[in-house]
């Protein structure tokens, strides 16, 4: 792991700056935990009118300190800031937490200062961790700068740009859980230390097993994502993310000043390198809790037990919605449980007991031991009144009910097999489900909730399962590029222009076998005429200028050119229309393609999103990606798995299947551009801000890219 980091993390002393002997500041309550913890490194207060705080001598500044210095709490106003670093400079401190607010997002001012900050902490060695934190802990080293009390320790670590967030989090796992904590880091505005650092401190560290996250959106995000992919291996991730409305990303940029990306993009690269993406804030701590302490699920086969039938086939409704399998059971475990029911029910998945549990709640336990008994069975939901029965029918149920309750604990622990608990009485004082969360059995009050919880050991278990076919998020153009090519890129940014014509573009894509429509170039009206005939009619024709990027804005664009009287006139119209447009665009003629036959239309692009770079976007063309927005994404590069799954995650995908009569597409040629494309941007990454193609004509064999674009970074 980075030194610098285990200084930051695992510090031997502290200097809090700014210390302060008033109760509600946090330069006091800093000390106040550190010496409750029983911190065993030297702290050092410092504070220029002070003389002892909380029984420790204090500093005027860091320069009286003479001891080595790890790490110092910075708790005084952002303006101060600069100097404080300065001093941590020459007093060799390895990193700083600055809990201020007032820079990258505050506006231009503050965003000034914290490039300040960044410049002063990388001239003197100093890692910074925020501006704009909450704070850090590291329970197993009895490290707090956060101020929170009573943390228990555990296995659980904690990244997270809000600090709200992170209370939010810690409250929920105390009242509701039996876990702890090994460490939280408040990222804050990631001015110096970003997401990936600290995410692969935790996946080196033996104290944490699982990474729950709050993200606004941060600096690096292709970086992220290659260090995710290797920790996710090892311990799972479970990520909630802000910024999913227009108003979320205003929100997310003015809480941290960071880059809210495009969420759909953010989401679906989270969810290709293994992490578990939460949408909804409730999630987190049942999607962590599940995580944190039962085993993934190599297969989606489910079990529902309950007593009652509208439970039952709720739980039924919540599973297929995460698209978890409520599986047939065997005919064996359907007599045995017959037996235990004294052969009264029509026993099915889901399985209800029909208030037969109401006097002995341990046929919950006894139903239980047959289900996860069946070879078919990868983990059980238990829906209903269970640990209330005492509460609902009689006191006296209560022992039986904690012996159900231990019961289920047993055979949990036995088989290895995932039992989730939904409870009525979940909010209760409930002592047989207390022992269910002592033991880590998840108790829900929510049926949604609980098969959430089953749903992500699902797609956890299932990326380990795959996680060899996925992509390492690496930019790789050895032996990818043509000297040709990168001398074209070259050539045209020495010409001074920002995009290419679409004769270059074509030139470039058909030499990495990207199959672009046959073209001629020609100057003249003559010229034009005798290309046509050449290529055969009808044809279509696009005026050729580096300043006319969008040509069918102008009428730059005629189609279904028949004969040679129709192009010599169309020459004269495309040039004139684009005179018209900009009297001082350079003309390089016109380009000629073949008029296609009729297919579906597609459209494939590529951009640079500001967090994880290269994004391919593929869609249906014409309305549907124009209105409706029909499109799927993938961070590049992609492979053999990402291009097929993104034919499928377009709501139009049937139209690909062919409808109403209609022919098919040729799926594995789309599948095949996508690639191609995934490559080709890959080689060269350097140059390419945007790349389109649209249309692209698709047959029952093979397809055709009819239009090409593409912008220089």
């Amino acid at each position: 792991m980075p030194q610098t980091l285990n200084h930051v993390l695992r510090p031997r002393s502290i200097a809090v700056v700014g210390a302060s002997n008033d109760v509600r500041k946090r330069g006091y309550q800093a000390i106040q935990s550190l010496q409750r913890d029983k911190f065993p490194g030297k702290i050092y207060p410092i504070n220029p009118k002070e003389k002892e705080i909380l029984g420790l001598p204090v500093f005027k500044s860091l320069e009286e300190v003479q001891e080595d210095v790890d790490i110092a709490l910075i708790a005084t106003p952002a303006a101060i800031v600069p100097s404080v670093l300065e001093q941590c400079g020459k007093r060799h401190v390895k990193g700083a937490v600055v809990l201020a607010v007032g820079f990258g997002e505050t506006g231009s001012d503050g965003i000034k200062l914290q490039q300040q900050i960044t410049a002063i902490g990388k001239r003197e060695g100093v890692r910074i961790v925020g501006p704009n934190t909450s704070g850090v802990f590291n329970l197993h080293h009895c490290m707090n700068l956060t101020g929170i009390r009573d943390l228990p320790k555990g296995s659980v670590a904690i990244l997270s740009q809000s600090g709200n967030m992170a209370l939010s989090l810690i409250t929920e796992i105390r009242a509701k859980s039996n876990l702890g904590f090994s460490a939280y880091i408040g990222v804050g505005n990631e001015a110096d230390i970003q997401f990936h650092e600290y995410l692969d401190y935790f996946r080196k560290d033996a104290d944490t097993n699982i990474i729950v996250m709050f993200v606004d959106g941060m600096r690096d995000g292709r970086k992220f994502l290659q260090v995710a992919k290797q920790t996710v291996e090892e311990k799972p991730i479970v990520l909630l993310k802000s910024g999913r409305s227009d108003k979320g990303r205003q929100a997310a940029h003015s809480h941290t000043g960071a880059l809210a990306g495009l969420s759909v993009v953010a989401n679906t690269a989270f969810k290709r390198a293994g992490i578990i993406t939460i949408d909804h804030s409730d999630e987190l701590f049942p999607a962590a809790e599940a995580l944190a302490t039962l085993k993934p699920l190599s297969d989606n086969r489910i079990a529902v037990l309950s007593d009652g039938g509208g439970h039952g086939a709720l739980a039924a409704d919540a599973l297929a919605d995460y698209h978890l399998s409520v599986v047939d059971i065997s005919k064996t475990t359907i007599k045995q449980l017959k037996t235990i029911l004294n052969g009264s029910l029509i026993i099915q998945n889901p399985v209800d007991l029909a208030g037969a549990t109401d006097a002995d709640p341990l046929i919950f336990a006894q139903c239980a031991e047959v289900l996860i008994a069946d070879p078919a069975v990868d983990a059980l939901m238990i829906v209903g009144l269970f640990g209330g029965y005492h509460l609902r029918f009689s006191d006296s149920l209560l022992s039986t009910e904690e012996e159900a309750a231990r019961q289920l604990v047993a055979l949990a622990a036995k088989s290895g097999k995932p039992i989730v608990v939904h409870s009525l009485y979940a909010s209760y004082r409930s002592r047989p489900l207390d022992i269910l969360k002592e033991h880590h059995v998840p108790v829900h009050e929510s049926i949604d909730i609980a098969a959430k919880c089953l749903s992500v050991l699902y797609e956890y278990g299932h990326h380990l399962s795959i996680s060899h076919d996925r992509s390492n998020f690496v930019l790789d153009s050895e032996g990818k590029t043509k000297s040709e090519v990168t001398d074209l890129f070259h050539q045209v940014r020495k010409a001074g222009r920002k995009n290419l014509i679409e004769s270059e573009a074509r030139q470039m894509l058909l030499s990495h076998g990207i199959p672009v429509t046959p073209w001629e170039c020609a100057v003249t009206a003559d010229d034009a005429v005798e290309a046509a005939a050449r290529i055969g009619y009808p044809v279509v024709m696009k005026i050729l200028s580096p300043d006319v990027l969008h040509k069918s804005d102008i009428g730059g664009v005629l189609l279904n050119l028949k004969n040679e009287d129709m192009v010599q006139d169309g020459f004269d119209l495309l040039i004139g229309r684009a005179r018209r447009q900009n009297q001082r665009a350079k003309m390089n003629g016109v380009i000629l393609t073949p008029m296609m036959p009729k297919g579906v239309e597609i459209v494939v692009g590529v951009t640079q999103d500001p967090q994880f770079g290269p994004v391919m976007m593929f869609g249906l063309g014409g309305i549907m990606v124009e209105v409706l927005k029909d499109v799927s994404f993938r961070v590049l590069p992609i492979g053999g798995i990402s291009a097929p799954q993104m034919l499928e995650e377009i709501r139009a995908r049937d139209i690909l299947k062919g409808i109403r009569g209609q022919a098919g597409c040729d799926k594995p040629a789309i599948v095949d551009l996508l690639l191609g494309v995934s490559n080709f941007v890959e080689a060269y990454n350097d140059h390419i801000a945007e790349l389109d193609l649209n249309p692209i004509i698709v047959y029952e064999k093979g397809l055709s890219v009819v239009d090409t674009r593409i912008i220089l970074k």
